[in-house]
């Protein structure tokens, strides 16, 4: 009994033995699997890493500009702005002028012309009177130093 009871025992530990073998290849194999995730997820962590440094650098260019560009808008928005302040003036001044222009040109005109006079009378006649008041407007020009 004793002899059989031994050789239980040592095939009972055997048997064990054999199960750890196979646990162990069977841990073996899992562990050569996580390695190679290992070096994957490594290699993607340091692309990664390098995309984020170029997109940091990209985005501080791209600040840059639009600092760059929001200072050149203002300055064109302010030179639009002085621009358009001008044009007004000149365009208000250019109004009177015409306002003035208008004046003499109706206060230069003949008061009354026949009904019966042709057609090509009063058109010359017309034309003499704008010469003799932009002749007086240029006397009144000279005389005082400013336009009507």
């Amino acid at each position: 009994m004793s002899h059989s009871f031994g050789i239980v025992i040592e095939s009972l530990v055997a048997v064990l033995l054999l199960l750890t073998i196979g646990y162990c290849m069977l841990l073996n194999t899992r562990l050569k699997r996580l390695k190679a995730d290992e070096h994957s997820l490594k290699a993607t962590i340091g692309e990664l890493i390098t995309a984020t440094e170029i997109a940091e650098r990209a985005i501080g260019g791209l600040k840059h500009t639009v600092r760059d560009v929001n200072e050149n808008l203002g300055n064109q928005l302010t030179s639009a702005a002085q621009m358009s302040q001008q044009l007004k003036k000149q365009l208000a001044e250019g109004d009177n002028v015409i306002r003035r222009l208008s004046r003499i040109a109706i206060a230069a005109r003949p008061l009354s012309e026949p009904e019966a006079a042709p057609v090509a009378a009063p058109k010359a006649s017309s034309a003499k009177a704008v010469a003799a008041a932009a002749q007086a407007f240029s006397e009144r020009r000279r005389s005082d130093g400013l336009a009507a």
